[in-house]
């Protein structure tokens, strides 16, 4: 009797710590992203200066969290042209996104990624080390969609 009492309280707690786990890994240290936050700032590199300037973003959704510099994630829309952008602004070669939680829906990174190998969308630097060792990056498309994240650069590898 004793057994099953204590192999059950091993089952149990296991339960309640994988159940805590998920959500905190999935929904619990993530928080919305207001559009008049500083976060919300959708700045490019210019090719000119080196240093971020504000663009144009409408309709921003966006989360992040305190626990990692790699969770932030961006979606919003541009009415400046993707012409007009890739003359004025740096476009950033080895663009990853990185997977947000299946509740953000607005923010595909297998099919922003996919975008960004065909073609279809344009990545750019919004900002060097916006934390040491990360990037923040910024995908466009011809038809102002975009999406923002951040990931790791060069010198978090050294």
């Amino acid at each position: 009797m004793n057994g099953k009492l204590v192999g059950g309280g091993i089952v149990l707690s296991a339960l309640i710590t994988g159940a805590a786990v998920y959500y905190l890994q999935v929904y619990g240290y993530y928080h919305p992203v207001e559009a008049t936050a500083p976060a919300a700032e959708i700045r490019l590199t210019a090719i000119e200066t080196g240093t971020p300037e504000p663009i144009l973003a409408e309709e921003f959704q966006g989360i992040d969290a305190d626990s990692s510099p790699l969770r932030f994630r961006g979606c919003f829309r541009t009415p400046m042209s993707l012409a007009m952008l890739t003359e004025t602004f740096k476009v950033y070669e080895v663009a990853t996104p990185l997977n947000g939680p299946g509740w953000f829906s607005c923010f595909d990174a297998a099919r922003i990624g996919q975008d960004l190998e065909t073609g279809a969308a344009v990545a750019f630097l919004s900002e060097h080390d916006i934390h040491p060792g990360v990037d923040r990056v910024v995908a466009i498309y011809p038809d102002g969609r975009a999406f923002a994240w951040q990931q790791l650069n060069d010198e978090a590898e050294k």
